[in-house]
């Protein structure tokens, strides 16, 4: 901040001058907002590249991995329920998939099922902790 002794006009707003005991604190002032300023600048244009980034993946199809960790403890619960011989066939027809995609849907992690399966697997997973069998 300038001091010229008498007014100073940055843009439209008159400035009078400033008594001594306040020149450090409003450089000081003075110095904050510029640098809020350009902290606010930068989060705008980082909030837009996050805002594009997700108008982008919410076109395209989810798939398994570290931004599924519902799904990864989903899968991780229901392959320990497929214990026994056959399990995973019986799952898969109550699910309306073959045995392969069943295995590929819970053992390689490749896909995801949709909404309607997944609430079936969720369905399935509490009734065999309750001891009954969907299928």
């Amino acid at each position: 901040m300038r001091d010229t002794g008498a007014g100073t006009c940055y843009g439209m707003v008159m400035v009078a001058k400033l008594p001594p005991q306040l020149k450090i604190p409003a450089a000081l002032a003075d110095a904050l907002l510029t640098a809020a300023l350009a902290a606010a600048r930068q989060a705008a244009r980082s909030g837009q590249r996050a805002l594009r980034q997700t108008r982008m993946s919410t076109q395209q199809t989810l798939k398994p991995g570290a931004k599924t960790p519902m799904w990864n403890e989903l899968a991780k619960a229901v392959r320990a329920q497929l214990t026994r011989y056959g399990d995973k066939a019986r799952l898969g027809r109550l699910l309306g998939l073959p045995r392969q995609r069943v295995h590929e849907l819970l053992l390689y992690r490749r896909h995801m099922p949709d909404a309607e399966r997944t609430l079936l697997l969720l369905a399935w997973l509490s009734a065999r902790h309750q001891g009954r069998d969907l299928t």
